[in-house]
């Protein structure tokens, strides 16, 4: 009998970081839970790395941390004079030039802008706390299934820094303008039933059920053709930037590739 995907172990195994595949579901898995899967330069690197090994066959991607915690945030040793061993300090990157410091972070918000391509959708698992960088990788994806017990926090700016993960226009777009900055600026936390009440997540359920949730909805996506699907969220992601009798343009293009691809006259 052939060997599943799954068989073949993990495609990715390394800095905290693991990545596998069973046909049309990948699951990126945060494996630090000693440390509650706290981020850092090579977490975001393997994490970078996970999204350039899926495999065409994949539609969903699931992200999880091991243990109680999502997430907890960045590191704090990156915060030390001294930083991680073999990554550059927080002195280190304030002392670079404007341009090496703008490239800096761009690669480190390379590991929380693959989740949004057209061609998958993404569903964070979260439970236990997803602070900073934890909620930004969250807010990286397209949904968000949370147990009853996940909390989100927004900490960047008590430490005087400002959430740079990608993560502000997600929020921006779930929970408008006011509720975003008032969860950024007070740095307060967002709990569970809360996250679902303002649409940060799409679901909340007992931390026992979390699995069977994710499972069940990456079922549902799947069910439905995947070039539809991708068509519809590239719809939805541009929406926000067009005017409205551009948003009918748009819609009119994917459903006349749609119909031709039906018909068999695609190209």
């Amino acid at each position: 009998m052939a060997s599943s995907p799954q068989d073949l172990g993990p495609v990715l195994d390394k800095d905290g970081v693991r990545l596998t595949v069973d046909d049309a579901i990948a699951t990126v898995t945060l494996t630090n839970p000693a440390k509650r899967n706290a981020q850092s330069p090579a977490l975001w690197r393997a994490l970078t790395e996970a999204g350039q090994s899926l495999p065409g066959s994949v539609r969903v991607v699931v992200l999880r941390g091991e243990g109680k915690s999502f997430s907890a945030g960045l590191d704090r040793q990156m915060l030390s004079p001294e930083g991680i061993p073999g990554e550059p300090s927080f002195v280190d990157l304030a002392r670079s030039d404007d341009a090496a410091l703008d490239a800096a972070i761009a690669g480190y918000q390379d590991a929380f802008t693959w989740w949004r391509r057209n061609d998958i959708v993404s569903i964070a698992a979260v439970q236990g706390h997803a602070i900073g960088a934890g909620f930004q990788l969250a807010l990286a994806c397209d949904l968000r299934v949370v147990a009853d017990d996940a909390q989100f926090a927004m900490r960047e700016t008590s430490l005087g820094l400002v959430p740079d993960l990608t993560g502000t226009h997600p929020l921006v777009g779930l929970v408008g303008y006011a509720r975003a900055l008032e969860i950024c600026a007070t740095g307060r936390f967002v709990t569970a039933e809360e996250s679902v009440n303002i649409g940060l997540a799409n679901l909340a359920v007992p931390g026992a059920e979390l699995d069977g949730a994710v499972q069940d909805l990456a079922a549902a996506l799947l069910a439905a053709p995947r070039d539809a699907v991708i068509e519809t969220k590239a719809l939805l992601r541009g929406a926000q930037g067009r005017t409205y009798d551009e948003q009918r343009g748009a819609e009119r293009a994917a459903q006349a590739r749609r119909l031709r691809d039906l018909a068999g006259l695609g190209e």
